[in-house]
């Protein structure tokens, strides 16, 4: 990385907000300049995300210098988005070491930092926890003002339009800002998509409009229920002058813009402007993902977590893969196209994770079977279920964090009448550098107790693709399959297609001295820990059982190590609290043995961010660990 401390004439001299706002407004385009700089640089050798920051880089300019901020409260929505805002408050220096094990969060959080209102790993809460906070200072004669900024796609899930319904009728001062760059991580989907990028308002209007609202307020005559009568009034003008409705004055929320976010000095005076309205009201701005780095404008979806990169020609640093295996998302996405090839009724449903996922794969092959539904992740499982019911078997793929969002879908939509929907969560377990709002720990415990689902995890690519062979037969039902991030442990994967027998697990290794029964890719350590053993001990053997499923439990196998060991050791990448480990010692406990239990799995805590080797060695769970718990 090259050093530009000398170079940057103005971020050198600011280490809080307050500073940047002690500069006059001429200063701020040179800013925003070196804030991108710094990120590109920093971005090149400690990978992150990088398009979405680069186009945010004025909207958190204008924020910080326009709002009294801690005081003043910016919530942030999608929080790979806020990285100047990170290095405008105290954490510059600290960014040289962002996602890195014991170094800054991946994404805001109160836990680091008072500038950070709320913790935004996920979407589409921005607007929820603002209007929050609004009501609260209100109800607490505070005068704080408070803005969401909400965009990168976010505005295709749920939860916005909810707090949109809210905040048309609850009494509140709140800015809401949409950050419209026409992109989550690949490119946004979506009528809300065509709506945004056809919207317009004229700026002429707007200035009449915030005049004539103004002479009314001193006349006495703009009362609240004034207030939106004049709205609607005004609302019926527009929509016969443009040929359109306004969704959101449609809601009772004024609507500025749209404009260029990233024009500094025009951002900040139209903040500026309509901070200390009163009421709701939202500002549209069009920003460009990875604005000021022309290769990362160029393709957004590449660029959004490029990983090292030179920051001056842009090229990326190839790592070689040469004779690795494959990741776990590539078989799946490889099998679901060679299943649906043989299966016409096979599709795919993501929910904004085309490439994350892999099922661009089938995008290729089968773009009228693949359907992308925008970060809409309980919407995913619903349409899924509804396909499911006219015949089809929907493949719907989600991160396992994100799949917490859908819970109930589940539960509601899929599992009471055991629709055939095969929910893949990719990403389940340790994540790494995305920490704790990324890892996928808690799907297990969730899912488990859940009728109709059967519920299994690959150790390998051979067994991912026997899993997602079995879950698309006929009579199968709601099936779960769970895998991680990264790469499998074989690179001979591509194996015949076979059925497996739902609820049956397999004997890796036999032994005398111990036994580990292991659920998933942890499977893997636990080889590679037994073979170190081997080596150092020959005499000590130890008994290795795949288990496959969770969900229904394989209790041949637990009688089996019942009747020969007085120590059973279990493993899972997920909540040691509630998971598998759990069901096997309820088992053990129905059983009366009287034998030890250990189970070793995901401690009672948010794990924090860092290279899963790392992380996997703080919480007990790389090799050397399970070599101690088997001894």
């Amino acid at each position: 990385m090259k050093d530009n401390k000398e170079s940057y004439q103005l971020l050198n001299n600011i280490d809080i907000p307050k500073d940047l706002r002690s500069l006059s407004e001429d200063k701020l385009p040179e800013v925003c300049q070196e804030i991108r700089q710094e990120i590109i640089d920093v971005c090149s050798h400690n990978p992150g995300h990088l398009a979405s920051s680069l186009g945010a880089v004025e909207l958190a300019v204008a924020l910080h210098y326009v709002f009294d901020t801690p005081e003043d409260k910016i919530i942030w929505d999608v929080g790979h988005q806020a990285y100047a805002h990170k290095i405008l408050t105290g954490r510059r220096e600290a960014f040289k070491h962002n996602r890195e094990l014991n170094g800054v969060r991946p994404f805001p959080s109160p836990l680091e930092s008072e500038y950070d209102v709320n913790t935004c790993g996920h979407a589409s809460n921005s607007i929820s926890i603002a209007l929050g906070i609004a009501v609260a200072a209100a109800q607490q004669n505070e005068d704080r003002k408070v803005v969401a900024v909400i965009g990168d796609g976010a505005m295709s899930g749920g939860l916005a339009y909810e707090a949109l319904n809210n905040v048309s009728v609850s009494p509140n001062n709140l800015l809401i800002i949409l950050n419209d760059n026409n992109m989550s991580i690949s490119n946004s989907v979506g009528g809300m998509k065509q709506y945004l990028r056809h919207l317009h308002t004229s700026n002429l209007y707007n200035t009449i409009r915030f005049k004539a609202a103004n002479k009314m307020k001193e006349w006495g005559l703009l009362t609240e229920n004034g207030r939106r009568k004049i709205i609607r009034f005004n609302n019926s003008i527009k929509s016969l002058i443009y040929n359109q409705q306004n969704i959101f004055e449609g809601l009772n929320i004024r609507y500025f813009g749209p404009m260029d976010g990233n024009n500094i000095l025009e951002l900040v005076r139209t903040i500026r402007e309509i901070k200390d309205m009163k009421g709701p009201r939202i500002l549209h701005v069009y920003t460009v993902k990875g604005k000021g780095f022309k290769i990362a404008e160029q393709d957004a979806t590449v660029w959004h977590a490029p990983g090292k990169y030179d920051p001056v020609s842009g090229e990326r640093l190839k790592v070689s893969c040469e004779g690795l295996p494959p990741r776990f998302q590539d078989v799946f996405g490889e099998t679901l196209v060679e299943l649906a090839e043989k299966n016409p009724k096979i599709v795919g449903v993501t929910p904004a994770m085309l490439t994350g996922c892999s099922m661009d794969k089938l995008k290729k092959v089968f773009p009228e079977r693949t359907f992308d539904v925008g970060i809409a992740e309980g919407h995913a499982v619903t349409f899924s279920a509804g396909m499911a019911l006219d015949g089809l078997i929907p493949f719907c793929n989600i991160y396992s964090s994100f799949s917490q969002r859908a819970y109930d879908n589940i539960i509601h939509d899929v599992a009471i009448t055991n629709e055939h929907v095969v929910l893949c969560l990719d990403r389940a377990g340790i994540v790494g550098e995305d920490g704790p709002t990324h890892h996928g720990v808690f799907d297990i415990a969730a899912l488990r107790p859940v009728p109709n689902l059967t519920i299994c995890s690959p150790m390998d690519g051979k067994e991912l693709r026997k899993m997602m062979f079995t879950a698309q037969l006929d009579g199968i039902g709601a099936f779960v399959i769970r895998y991680p991030r990264g790469r499998c442990e074989d690179s001979d994967w591509h194996c015949p297609l076979e059925a497996l027998t739902v609820g049956k697990g397999r004997l890796i290794s036999d032994g005398k001295d111990a036994v580990v029964l292991s659920y998933g890719p942890m499977g893997c350590i636990v080889q590679k820990a037994i073979c170190e053993l081997q080596t150092e001990r020959p005499d000590y053997t130890v008994a290795h059982y795949d288990m496959r499923f969770v969900k229904p439990l394989d209790t041949d196998i637990l009688d089996n190590v019942i009747s020969r060991f007085k120590h059973v050791i279990t493993i899972e990448d997920g909540a040691r609290m509630g998971g598998f480990g759990s069901e096997v010692g309820e088992y053990l406990a129905s059983k009366n043995y009287n034998g030890k239990l250990t189970i070793l799995g995901i401690p009672d805590q948010f794990v924090e961010h860092g290279a899963v080797d790392k992380l996997y060695g703080k919480i007990g769970l790389d090799v050397k660990s399970i070599k101690h718990a088997l001894l």
